[in-house]
């Protein structure tokens, strides 16, 4: 897991990449929770996509947004993050130029900035988003969404209301050719404390059914 520095619009951003040695080996691109509330790339959740990502031979690639860590810059609202997430899947993308698909991974604020990403790449394939804050941020510019992806939440979810995410799958599911599988892990809080081996095994469960249904 060797550190890494890219470019951004904001100077330098902390990374983590994990290399896959097959030239044509999918990719994913894993973002972090709010920075303003202790997210970071080392995140217990994004820490545990990262290296189930990787453990399937994905590059991997994770990151701090700016203001985080050693990454330059200051928050900035969404807006400035987007742009970080773009500078990090391009140089994702132009590092693994064969590559024969693109997932991105969000958890929580970074599910935020996943969805929003996509909606500006054709070249991404999939999506998991883990407790995306609907009740918190914007997700109406889904419509429609692209994209087929996974969904996971927590039925104990005191940050954002579980009844919202399942409207928000349903809103996602009505599109045409557009599959949203959703999981909700029971006991599980926003941060999935103690659960965390739930949400590595769901997404293991998703890659099975999908990794090789799709290509660029």
């Amino acid at each position: 897991m060797p550190e890494i520095m890219i470019k951004g619009p904001k100077g330098q951003i902390e990374a983590r990449y994990s290399n896959c040695k097959k030239k044509d080996s999918p990719v994913a691109l894993i973002l972090h929770p709010h920075p303003q509330y202790g997210g970071t790339m080392n995140n217990k959740v994004v820490y545990s996509l990262y290296k189930t990502f990787a453990a399937r031979e994905f590059s991997t690639l994770r990151f701090n947004f700016r203001g985080v860590g050693r990454s330059h810059g200051v928050y900035a609202g969404g807006d400035g993050e987007l742009f970080d997430a773009a500078s990090a899947l391009d140089w994702l993308q132009s590092n693994n130029p064969n590559f024969r698909s693109c997932w991105i991974a969000g958890f929580s604020f970074g599910a935020w900035i996943a969805m929003r990403l996509l909606m500006r790449y054709s070249k991404i394939n999939r999506f998991v988003l883990i407790a995306p804050p609907v009740n918190l941020f914007d997700f109406t510019f889904l419509t429609p969404c692209p994209i087929s992806g996974l969904v996971i939440n927590g039925d104990k979810d005191d940050i954002v209301s579980a009844d919202l995410v399942k409207k928000l799958v349903d809103k996602l599911s009505m599109q045409r050719d557009i599959k949203i599988s959703h999981r909700v892990i029971k006991g599980a809080n926003h941060f999935f404390d103690s659960q965390i081996s739930n949400v590595t095994q769901t997404v293991n469960s998703y890659l099975d059914k999908n990794i090789r249904e799709i290509s660029t």
